[in-house]
């Protein structure tokens, strides 16, 4: 237990506390029991470890990662128990979905320990969900996606803004002054400003890290797959990557890889959990949750520019970039008339040159334009919707 004490106050002590998540301030850490969940290489470790760093006391607090050796012949229950005995009062654990029965043995700790506090993360959505029926009274669980825009330009450009809400963006309200040029950042931020480790060295190769063990390790551990399929997946996901955006014809999908028709819903689902794609569908009504899925999109734009290469279309990166940055607080359906529907408002998402003809008829219609700066009436610039989390 001493070398996990001597591990996890380096990484607390190494950690930079300057910028912060959007999440940060939204989490409630009184809670006993707290999941952070979402996509590989959004920031998850660095949230947790500020967190220690800044409010916690390191005699009190261990960090631990489920990966990490120790495990191979200890307990998660048993460093727990070894943990308060020793006066410990703060426990957090890193990729614990590595941890087999580590749903279990956290129902345990929290049963056993009230005075004990946990904070998990998990690199996969899918695992946590598939665990989460032993938690789901006892965790409070938190979704993490990438950086905003605004976030980008906080990071990596020193340039603060504030969140705008919705209703601020399309009412006109948004001060552009400390960004004279930002057309230029935003168009860097859409290449290769949606996952902190961009400031890293090899951006790029470290994102095929990432998509390859989604698809090669995430995904196949979770489904039970074997390495077949999980190549399949890749596949699969580079035809969404190729199309503009893909409309998913399922018969057709399954002769292109050479499966069951009745598994493609069930791999892109799978795919859209781990954050490698998002699905847009249809309003519904009734006992229906879910509405038909109309559209695929890659998740966020820096896969497109990954894994498209030089073939990108803008049209798709603009609507990507659209969707990524506005489903963190709304729900983002299909339009009848427009690109996309949010309530009683419908968007209609293009180029400089886009016309109003698909929404004249809309009560509450807005044209988004890429490439302009400052928007009017209902023409809103594309990046001011980057400035919501």
């Amino acid at each position: 237990m001493d070398s996990l004490f001597q591990y996890s106050n380096q990484l607390i002590a190494q950690v930079n506390t300057a910028f912060t998540r959007y999440l940060y301030g939204q989490i409630n850490w009184q809670n006993r029991l707290i999941g952070l969940i979402g996509p590989r290489g959004v920031g998850k470790t660095t949230l947790i470890l500020q967190h220690i760093k800044n409010k916690l006391n390191p005699q009190q607090t261990l960090y631990v990662t489920a990966e990490d050796f120790y495990f191979a012949k200890n307990r998660l229950m048993d460093l727990a128990d070894e943990f308060v005995k020793a006066g410990g009062k703060y426990l957090f654990i890193d990729e614990v979905h590595k941890y087999p029965d580590w749903s279990k043995e956290l129902k345990l700790i929290y049963d056993y320990h009230p005075n004990l506090s946990v904070v998990f993360t998990g690199s996969s959505i899918l695992d946590i969900k598939k665990g989460n029926a032993d938690l789901s009274r006892r965790a409070v669980v938190y979704f993490m996606q990438g950086l905003s825009f605004r976030e980008y330009l906080r990071l990596f450009h020193f340039i603060e803004l504030p969140i705008y809400s919705l209703d601020q963006i399309v009412n006109q309200q948004v001060d552009v002054s400390p960004i004279p040029h930002p057309l230029p950042l935003f168009d860097n931020y859409l290449k290769k400003g949606y996952y902190p480790f961009a400031k890293e060295e090899d951006f790029g190769l470290k994102l095929q890290q990432v998509v390859n063990q989604t698809l090669e390790v995430d995904i196949p551990t979770y489904a039970q797959m074997n390495v077949s399929t999980g190549r399949k997946l890749k596949q699969l996901l580079a035809i969404v990557a190729q199309s503009v955006p893909f409309k998913p014809n399922m018969s057709k999908i399954a002769e292109m890889l050479n499966i069951s028709r009745n598994n493609i819903a069930d791999y892109l689902l799978y795919m859209e959990e781990a954050g490698m794609i998002t699905q847009l569908r249809n309003p519904t009504e009734g006992i229906r949750a879910l509405g038909k899925v109309e559209k695929v999109y890659l998740e966020n734009t820096n896969l497109v520019y990954n894994l498209v290469e030089d073939h990108q279309n803008k049209g798709n990166i603009r609507e990507t970039f659209f969707l990524n940055q506005l489903k963190v607080n709304h729900q983002i359906l299909t339009s009848s008339l427009a690109d996309f529907n949010i309530g009683n408002m419908d968007f209609e998402v293009g180029g400089k040159g886009k016309g109003e003809k698909q929404i004249k008829s809309v009560s509450q219609g807005y044209l988004v334009k890429d490439d302009i700066e400052n928007g009017y009436l209902n023409t809103i610039p594309l990046w001011h919707f980057g400035l919501m989390y």
